[in-house]
């Protein structure tokens, strides 16, 4: 029998090769480094968040602390009111402020959620005042 095109008959079975265990193998290795790369992607954006949010933190208490500082002559409840409002600002919260001399001194804190189900929270403490020396 001679199949269309005059060369001969069709085969009646597709031809196989490599019919072994193998078959799809490639696929699940590349599924595993495809994995291994979001993991190490999710890591990444966790480490890079949390290292955001501490200078956040550093930059409200920083900013925070010299606020008060210009408001340290009208008294304690001033400048830590003013630091609060410029830690606030800069997206951060007031954990203590305490005047000391005409120095002030914030601690800031900002959350941080990194991965979902995960919060922390990041802390700095800065002093500011006048010139000595």
């Amino acid at each position: 029998m001679i199949g269309p095109g005059g060369r001969g008959a069709a085969p009646s079975a597709p031809c196989r090769r490599g019919t072994g265990g193998e078959r799809g193998g490639a696929t699940v290795c590349l599924l595993a480094v495809g994995l291994v790369f979001v993991v190490v992607g999710l890591f990444g954006a966790a480490v890079g968040a949390a290292r955001t949010a501490r200078q956040q933190a550093r930059v409200a208490a920083d900013l925070g602390a010299l606020a008060g500082a210009g408001q340290a002559l009208q008294g304690e409840p001033a400048a830590c009111g003013r630091a609060a409002e410029i830690a606030a600002a800069n997206g951060g919260s007031t954990l203590a402020c305490r005047l000391d001399g005409l120095d002030v001194l914030v601690t800031a804190e900002v959350a941080v959620t990194p991965l979902p189900g995960l919060s922390r929270v990041a802390t700095a403490t800065a002093r500011a005042g006048p010139v000595r020396g």
